[in-house]
């Protein structure tokens, strides 16, 4: 499966909104681990590597940001500004997060516990890397 963007539930009333995130639902995985990322200085960059085994679902709780997804032969940006849809990723996907607007707050669910191993850092390590799992996984 490819990153792509998911829509999730939206239930509208006078008093507000409210989505949510069911696992193996709306998104492909069980949930191992949920974290999130706010406070992001003016210009900074976050991510900036690639998960061996790690799936994960993004979304913008509150303000915008973009995240670039790349496979090794093709960049794809995707513009994350509304809580009410979000965007999968699956491993072997180098990913990047930037263009963070004010107060934005992102939360990203997991699909594996933390593990320093199976994040890729080096972009030339992970073309290597891309380049093995794309063999295991014609």
């Amino acid at each position: 499966m490819e990153a792509k963007i998911i829509a999730l539930p939206k239930v509208e009333d006078p008093r507000g909104s409210l989505s949510f995130i069911e696992e193996k639902n709306h998104i492909p995985f069980k949930i191992e681990r949920v974290y999130w990322i706010y406070d992001v200085p003016g210009g900074q960059v976050r991510g900036g590597h690639a998960f061996k085994q790690q799936k994960e679902f993004i979304v913008a709780l509150s303000g915008s940001f973009d995240v670039v997804i790349d496979n090794g032969s093709h960049k794809q940006l995707f513009s994350l500004n509304r809580s009410y849809y979000g965007l999968y990723i699956p491993c072997a996907v180098w990913r990047q997060m930037e263009n963070f607007s004010t107060n934005a707050l992102a939360i990203v669910l997991s699909s594996t516990r933390y593990a320093e191993s199976d994040y890729i850092h080096d972009y030339k390590a992970f073309l290597s890397y891309r380049e093995e799992y794309e063999k295991q996984h014609i």
